[in-house]
């Protein structure tokens, strides 16, 4: 395999056949998918979340084939939550999933999926020698938005962070509607309550960012905090800063801001919950 070029010993052995339960609770378990055929059923459930229940707007090729996918999924390692109680195939029991992308697999596409709206460089370049870990893709089907689903991705997430090593994660996180204007207030409330300190900075790219005036206030934060979605909430209580400025997504129908969540900023009672080895949960 050594003479095999870099991308194709990647889309050789991208998969675990045997991939382990990270963590169980009850008939919910949570793990890293272990062929095509479960990709390919993860952007199914996608499809049915962003463009079927949600705003985005499919493309020709997307109705047909009824996927949510692009080129970075084959570079991506992708964490499932399966319900082992429901009947059918692999394509029925998927009820969540997030998209993971290392560094190392980063250069392989091309660069980062974030790259595309914010300009990670700097940070990259601010922290060479780090190990980065991009979160993306994240959803779950309606009936199961609840904790446990919650804390069994997280708990999938922070496994994979301790096999990997990682040191710090990011990705762009979404709030629904695609008018910054009517998105002033939770924006004021993160940049005012969450912004980056220049270690960690990263600004939306020129020609796709909107930056909030510094004149606009926060008439009532607690009602902006309560506005944020819940993925959103659970990255500031976890410890995450937001990077400055956000990006209009008119084919998802959101406008997005930047994650940034050093693994040394994780909240410790988080940590403590999961275990420091990631065995809370573990099956």
């Amino acid at each position: 395999m050594r003479f095999v070029p870099a991308k194709m010993r990647h889309l050789v052995r991208r998969f675990d056949p045997a991939a382990p339960v990270l963590g169980r609770i009850g008939q919910l378990e949570v793990r890293l998918a272990r062929g095509p055929g479960e990709v390919k059923a993860a952007q199914q459930l996608r499809y049915r979340v962003f463009y079927q229940e949600m705003s985005a707007q499919p493309s020709k090729f997307q109705k047909m084939t009824r996927r949510d996918r692009d080129g970075f999924d084959r570079y991506c390692d992708h964490l499932l939550v399966i319900d082992q109680s429901r009947p059918g195939a692999i394509a029925e029991r998927i009820v969540g999933t997030y998209r993971l992308m290392r560094g190392d697999a980063a250069a392989l596409a091309g660069g980062f999926y974030t790259a595309q709206e914010f300009d990670i460089a700097p940070m990259l370049a601010r922290h060479a020698g780090k190990r980065f870990l991009e979160l993306g893709r994240s959803c779950v089907l309606k009936e199961y938005r609840g904790k446990r689903t919650v804390e069994l991705l997280w708990q999938g997430i922070w496994s994979y962070v301790i096999a990997h090593r990682i040191d710090a994660m990011f990705g762009c996180a979404s709030l629904a509607g695609t008018d910054p204007e009517a998105l002033a207030a939770r924006l004021a409330f993160l940049r005012e309550h969450a912004s980056a300190p220049e270690e960690w900075h990263v600004r939306a790219l020129p020609d796709r960012g909107t930056f909030l005036p510094g004149a606009v206030q926060i008439a009532d934060p607690r009602r902006a905090l309560a506005d944020l979605p819940p993925l959103l909430k659970g990255y500031l209580r976890i410890g995450g800063y937001i990077g400055e400025g956000a990006v209009v997504d008119h084919q998802f129908g959101t406008t997005d801001v930047l994650v940034v969540l050093p693994r040394e900023r994780i909240n410790p009672r988080y940590i403590g919950h999961y275990g420091a080895d990631a065995g809370r949960f573990a099956a």
